[in-house]
């Protein structure tokens, strides 16, 4: 193992342990092969971030080695649902043919955006915000571990399969990715502050919360929610509507379609203060990535958000 496999690898348990920690201090329960089955499906996600996709375009030869080779993404499912004796075919079959569906598509796509992108857009986000697959992994207080299979997915689609410039999707740190990250949160929080009592979805909370529960939350934001939602909403579709539309009204659009993507969140039927709310900090979510074209940037921005609404304001 050489020294540029190692960090990611290092890193990659640490994160795992991290993890572990903090389900063992929510007490979520955590069964043997639930975890591999979680590794598993973070493996990809992980590798990804630090150059994967170089050595996968290197190695996987043929138009239908290239399409194949993603059904492995289905195999954590296995892992999961076989030792429960939980293992549903419809399931098996649904996302193997989402996850097939989106590397045939993507490879007789064209070079500029084009209607194939905007299908398979299509497929990640109805897969993810209906929540088809969410009984694939029924893990209490774990609900974004199906939202993985589709960011592998996605990854390898646009990584490999069709690599779209400018992606931003790189998981080594960077001092910047933090000073951009906080600054659009703190140009948003006043007027999300403002705009959610005015609206009545912002709520005080009377407790100081505790170090610990914001750090294990935001980790947990971070990789579950923030960076499978901007890899969506800004490495894909802003991206790609901006070659198409120009920057500004790529991200008008863009954090639009993210504010109703929330349509059904912590609603019956259609959540329209969460849609204005949303749709909101989409716009300083889109800042942040465009600053440096780095989805860790708006991930953090993001994510800090979520956190601190979750602890002190929801």
């Amino acid at each position: 193992m050489n020294r540029s496999t190692a960090k990611p690898v290092v890193g990659f348990i640490t994160l795992l342990a991290c993890l572990w920690s903090i389900a063992k201090h929510f007490a979520v329960a955590i069964q043997p092969a639930t975890g591999v089955s979680i590794a598993l499906l973070l493996a990809p996600y992980w590798a990804f971030g630090f150059g994967f996709d170089d050595w996968l375009r290197t190695h996987l030869h043929g138009k239908f080695t290239q399409a194949v080779a993603p059904l492995l993404l289905i195999v954590p499912y296995l892992v999961f649902a076989l030792p429960r004796d939980d293992f549903h075919w419809t399931l098996w079959l649904g996302m193997a043919a989402i996850v097939l569906t989106i590397t045939l598509l993507l490879q007789h796509a064209n070079t500029n955006p084009d209607w194939h992108d905007w299908l398979v857009l299509a497929l990640l986000g109805v897969s993810v915000d209906l929540h088809i697959f969410d009984r694939a992994w029924p893990i209490a207080g774990l609900g974004g571990v199906p939202k993985l299979l589709f960011v592998d997915a996605g990854l390898y689609g646009y990584l490999v399969v069709r690599p779209i410039a400018g992606i931003g999707f790189n998981l080594r740190l960077k001092l910047s990715d933090f000073g951009i990250g906080l600054r659009e949160f703190f140009y948003f929080a006043p007027i999300a502050i403002l705009l959610g009592f005015a609206l009545h979805f912002l709520h005080f909370h009377g407790t100081a919360g505790s170090p610990i529960a914001f750090g294990a939350g935001w980790l947990f934001t971070l990789l579950f929610v923030a960076m499978p939602e901007e890899l969506f909403f800004r490495g894909l579709m802003l991206n790609m509507l901006e070659r198409r539309v120009g920057t500004n009204r790529a991200l008008a659009i863009t954090s639009l379609l993210f504010g109703l993507a929330h349509f059904n969140k912590r609603a019956a039927y259609f959540n329209w203060r969460y849609v204005i709310l949303a749709a909101v900090a989409g716009v300083f979510y889109g800042r942040a990535w465009l600053a440096r074209r780095r989805l860790m940037a708006s991930s953090i921005t993001h994510a800090t958000v979520d956190t601190v609404w979750s602890i002190w304001l929801r």
